[in-house]
């Protein structure tokens, strides 16, 4: 016996589902199913992570997505091919283009515009009146596979009901597919499943009725359960295999197509970056470059060369152009500082060879990551800097990747305790006992310290299920400024959609989901600081008659570092945090380099990437 889910809701159908992409994959793997489609409702925001996890376990991973209709009801879309996928991408798009954010407007006609190599599946109990004559003139009008779904309700008259959509379906002359309708990877996740029903309508449990589920059968099944559930019709869990067997697109297939940036006749994007970049040494050391530094700078451009990321190094160059060209100041931060490269562009004005920095932990024959090159622009322009971006290479080859707001501890309990009848005070004293914002769970000492008793039902019930809830995906919001760039139509690759900001356009994955894919991302952040340095360089030359930038400004001023040591850096980026400030005395900094090594030390981004280990 064997058995494909098709129909599966995870956590990106927001407050709908109540499992993460991974578990339901995995939960398919240990139940020995065929093949998994996660279905979201008009996103594909969750399917990179189903993907991950598909390939970790060895599990069969269709990327699908159910499209729910003005005007008919909803269908279940599985793209047979590339080019299918590209269409439902396309699909989305169009759909999210027209409508606010969040909102995703769709009629037949535009599925039947983008319905080649597409497989869908109706949801008759998703429109009030489902008859033979719609199901004909949907099946006309998109001219590809159509089934009509059949799930068990477990509502006492299930095999009528079974019955009739087999009526239905004969009638119509469409296959019938047996479904789970999942909402969850196991039945324990029911109670997760009511809370955010209730969250979404804004609902207490005590009062939501029929908003609460009948039952906890809406979980991931065997195929033998399913098979003894469907034995009345024949066929239906076979079409299953059918439409596994006939999805054969996979997400490794996408190619990410750099945008092919131009360069002088004749010239290559390697050998104009290696002009560029010979043109601007030059310029830094206008009395001789020196030995070392030509070295250095041939060893990096050797090793762009190697990994072909010298387009990337060409489109941050041109944003870095065209921000100094409209007097907007600007400098390259992180890792890209590591860089000589970005030294001789311009993109940074921290020389790596003077303070001995590594270009390795920038880019490096030992890493398949990308580069990450991060460029803070003055906040007060920066986003015309980002239209910009959007104006020369189009809104369909451009996008700000996205972020996703996740439940952490003090939101979790809010929307928790609302749901299950908790007074105002009461959730907000239990709020208050989470320190910080990254707090996972409400120790019961904690509790007592609030005055409250752990053993409450009522009480355990919210804090285990607030546990739970921790990480689920809240909504999906704008990336602070990391670009998605593409040479092919960016919504071929994954759809793009309205941000809440005018004029901003944002595709569905974020920074983790690019990363899987191998995509790079170009950085366009914003720094109040930069704000006030070009105010301060306009009073010393209105006042001063002083010209001065971000290249002449003195590096080692002894004065900086006597306020530094007195944790005097309130306003100062990178080192006004509490954390900063407190070790600022202990470490005394007097060189730029001590500042490097204790930033490194409160923010320790190489041991969470895992390039180092802290204890080996």
């Amino acid at each position: 016996m064997d058995y494909a889910e098709l129909q599966v809701t995870s956590n990106f159908s927001f407050l709908r589902g109540a499992s993460h992409p991974d578990e339901l994959v995995i939960m398919a793997k240990a139940l020995g199913l065929k093949a998994i489609a996660l279905t979201d409702r008009n996103t594909l925001a969750g399917i990179v992570r189903a993907h991950g996890a598909a390939k970790d376990h060895g599990m069969a991973f269709i990327p699908a997505c159910r499209l729910d209709l003005q005007d008919g009801p909803s269908l279940l879309a599985y793209p047979t091919s590339r080019a299918a996928y590209a269409g439902l991408t396309t699909l989305l798009t169009t759909g999210n283009r027209r409508a606010p954010k969040g909102d995703c407007y769709l009629w037949r006609e535009d599925v039947a515009r983008y319905a080649d190599g597409m497989i869908f599946t109706l949801l008759p109990t998703s429109w009030p009146d489902v008859t033979p004559r719609l199901l004909s003139e949907i099946k006309e009008q998109l001219s590809a596979p159509l089934y009509l779904a059949a799930s068990y309700p477990y509502q006492g008259q299930d095999r009528r009901h079974l019955k009739r959509l087999k009526h239905l379906a004969d009638t119509a002359g469409l296959p019938l597919l047996a479904t789970g309708d999942i909402l969850y990877h196991a039945a324990t996740r029911r109670p997760m499943a009511d809370v955010l029903a209730c969250v979404r309508d804004h609902a207490a449990v005590d009062t939501a009725g029929y908003l609460l589920a009948a039952n906890a059968e809406r979980f991931l099944k065997s195929a033998q359960e399913m098979t003894r559930l469907f034995a009345d019709i024949p066929g239906a869990v076979e079409a299953s295999l059918d439409i596994a067997a006939a999805c054969r697109f996979s997400l490794d297939e996408l190619r990410y197509n750099y945008p092919i940036e131009p360069v002088p006749a004749g010239c290559t994007p390697q050998q104009h970056l290696e002009t560029l970049a010979l043109a601007g040494i030059e310029q830094r050391f206008p009395t001789g470059v020196p030995d070392r530094f030509m070295v250095t700078l041939r060893r990096e451009l050797g090793i762009v060369s190697q990994k072909q990321y010298a387009p990337y190094f060409l489109t941050v160059h041109d944003i870095v152009q065209y921000a100094r060209s409209e007097g907007i100041l600007c400098q390259g931060r992180g890792s890209a500082a590591n860089s000589l490269i970005c030294y001789a562009l311009y993109i940074t004005e921290v020389n790596p060879v003077k303070v001995d920095l590594l270009f390795e932990r920038f880019v490096s024959d030992a890493r398949a990551e990308p580069p990450d090159i991060d460029v803070d622009f003055e906040h007060e322009r920066r986003e015309q800097v980002i239209q910009y971006i959007y104006s020369r290479y189009g809104r369909h080859r451009a996008g700000l990747a996205a972020t996703t707001i996740t439940y952490r501890m003090r939101s979790a309990i809010r929307d928790v305790g609302k749901v299950m009848g908790l007074s105002d005070d009461t959730i907000g004293a239990l709020a208050n006992t989470v320190w910080g914002s990254y707090g996972r769970e409400i120790p019961d000492e904690r509790v007592c310290e609030a005055g409250f008793d752990p053993a409450n039902m009522r009480l355990r019930q919210t804090l285990d299920l607030a546990h739970e809830l921790i990480g689920f995906p809240r909504h999906l919001s704008q990336h602070v400024g990391g670009f998605v760039l593409t040479e092919s139509p960016l919504h071929e690759i994954v759809p793009i959609q309205n941000a809440a900001m005018e004029n901003r356009t944002v595709i569905e994955w974020n920074k983790d989901d690019l990363d899987t894919l191998g995509m790079l991302k170009v950085d366009v952040l914003a720094l109040g600081m930069l704000s006030c340095l070009r105010r301060s360089f306009e009073l010393l030359s209105q006042h001063h008659k002083i010209a001065c930038n971000l290249d002449l400004m003195p590096k080692e001023d002894t004065r900086v570092y006597d306020m530094l040591c007195r944790a005097d850096s309130i306003g100062v980026f990178q080192v006004e945090s509490r954390a900063q400030m407190s070790m600022l005395p202990r470490l005394k900094p007097r060189k730029f380099y001590d500042l490097v090594v204790q930033v490194a030390i409160v923010r320790p981004g190489p041991i969470q990437g895992n390039m180092v280990h802290p204890y080996l």
